[in-house]
């Protein structure tokens, strides 16, 4: 009989999964890198790409409000309550949700693909004033607005995988939607009289194909739905209860960029492409370490309030705000110091100029002056959801949104598209320590000993590394000037011996990051 503690057995195994999580969302994430290379090679920072941006952005926004937003976070605790039961009531769930939820999305992306212009003229109001750019971006809408019911039964069937302990394949999905853009830009873009309309058709095979990966996985556990439009299924009405509230709750921050584009639609052409471009930069330790750890701890933190596990509902909240600070602290100071040699890296070829570079690094560092903020909502919000409480986070989502209005119009006229980007910063801060607070009030928290000298620990390791940056780093000019190798290896050089710098100084504090992983902190 095992001996080890059951708190370290329960965050040895969410490591473990957000291991995987983040692994295949790492090559997601690279990948999306690879794609906005290519798309910034092409299209630079255009009227064209802006028009697909604001195209791709509305349906986007829709799958993260409906689907990996409100959706998932009412339906994984509901399931879990499910799986206690007869497993006949769990097929009986998954076909009722399938059915309501594929009418409702099959009708709302009908209304949205007839109504096109009056969607785009909602989202991107500027766009009026430039007649030719306004109808690029009304006809690609009508092509990418499908995109959401395929990747919304997609994250239903994700939803469903994550429940059972199967990351790997969810995190994979996203995989295929920037292989299908790469080649859409490489292969397609030639036939179309107006190329970045390819990018469009993109979107809706990578649905397709997204849709149609997952399949067979729900098919092997036996769980492959079979649609039934039961809107009066138990499951399915509290999960209907539970979803309004929490689009808000959950969506906060994707609804704020949104606003950004509404708002940069306004500015000069090459806002949309300059936002889009630095939000893509931190999207990645976002995406790779943010979302891998909240994607795994919202099914524990569910199993755990079922269980009656208090004890350990918070320390698993505890451990995930300690591993996004290991990551996520970094990672946002080096996207601040680094935002112009990672954009000339990254996108500087073709038809993107020195002036987008310069413009999109501003828009960096105020989105990464935001990116454990960003984090903490990520790890904090399931710790509502998994109880069932949606009102909460909502109310925090509504005060938060005010903020980032007021934020808006305050920093836009001298920053441009830069104060979008810092008031969305400033906004998520006043969503996470509210969520923060409120869970510590309500004694849902309560933090482990050892948050003073873990903190001095961090602040030293990345002074340290910060200082080796500042010394390794060239100006801007400079990385303007060298050829696609040099900058590879000068960045290369840099970020390698950063990460040295910083993992090596926090084992030299005594920090034991195998033991932290374990939930016995350093």
């Amino acid at each position: 009989m095992s001996t080890e503690p059951s708190s370290t057995k329960t965050s040895s195994g969410l490591f473990r999964s957000s291991a995987i999580v983040g692994l295949m969302t790492m090559i997601s994430r690279f990948l999306g890198l690879a794609r906005d290379v290519v798309l910034a090679n092409f299209f630079g920072a255009s009227a064209g790409a802006d028009a697909f941006f604001v195209a791709f952005k509305i349906p986007n926004f829709f799958r993260r409000l409906f689907a990996e937003g409100a959706f998932s976070q009412a339906f994984i605790p509901v399931l879990a309550d499910y799986k206690e039961k007869d497993s006949a009531e769990v097929r009986t769930l998954l076909g009722s949700v399938a059915g309501v939820l594929g009418l409702i999305l099959f009708v709302f992306t009908l209304l949205a693909v007839l109504g096109a212009p009056w969607v785009t003229a909602l989202f991107a109001p500027g766009f009026l004033d430039e007649p030719g750019k306004y109808q690029l971006a009304s006809s690609m809408l009508q092509v990418t607005f499908p995109y959401l019911f395929l990747i919304s039964l997609t994250a239903f069937s994700g939803a469903v995988l994550n429940s059972y302990n199967n990351f790997a394949v969810p995190a994979f999905t996203p995989v295929l939607l920037n292989l299908c853009l790469i080649s859409a830009a490489l292969f397609m873009a030639p036939l179309f009289t107006q190329p970045v309309i390819a990018l469009a058709w993109g979107v809706l095979i990578a649905g397709i194909v997204q849709f149609f990966f997952q399949l067979p996985f729900l098919l092997k556990l036996g769980l492959l739905p079979r649609p039934r439009f039961d809107y009066r299924h138990e499951g399915v009405r509290r999960i209907g209860k539970l979803m309004v509230p929490a689009m808000f709750g959950v969506s906060v921050s994707q609804i704020n960029l949104l606003l950004d584009t509404v708002l940069a639609s306004l500015l000069q052409t090459g806002s949309v492409s300059w936002l889009y471009y630095s939000d893509r930069l931190v999207e990645l330790p976002l995406g790779v370490f943010g979302i891998a750890i909240a994607t795994v701890i919202l099914p524990s933190l569910s199993a755990k309030k079922a269980s009656g596990s208090e004890q350990a509902f918070s320390d698993t909240i505890d451990w995930a705000l300690r591993m996004v600070l290991v990551i996520g602290l970094p990672a946002a100071l080096a996207l601040i110091v680094l935002a112009e040699p990672l954009i000339t890296v990254l996108f500087h070829y073709g038809a993107l100029l020195d002036n987008d570079v310069l413009q999109a690094a501003k828009s960096l560092r105020a989105y990464a002056a935001g990116l454990l903020a960003f984090m903490f909502v990520k790890v904090l919000a399931p710790g509502f959801f998994a109880r069932q409480d949606m009102k909460t986070p909502v109310k925090i989502g509504i005060y938060a949104m005010i903020a980032n209005m007021v934020f808006n119009l305050v920093l836009i006229w001298p920053l441009q598209h830069a104060g979008l980007a810092l008031a969305t910063a400033l906004s998520s801060w006043c969503n996470a320590l509210c969520l923060l607070w409120l869970l510590r009030k309500s004694n849902i928290y309560r933090s482990s000993e050892g948050w003073m000298l873990f903190w001095f620990k961090l602040v030293v390791a990345c002074s340290v590394m910060l200082g080796l940056v500042f010394w390794l780093n060239e100006p801007t000019q400079t990385w303007f000037a060298w050829g696609l190798l040099q900058r590879i290896q000068h960045l290369a050089l840099m970020v390698g011996a950063a990460i040295m710098a910083y993992f090596l100084m926090l084992l030299l504090l005594g920090v034991n990051l195998k033991a932290l992983l374990q939930d016995k902190h350093g």
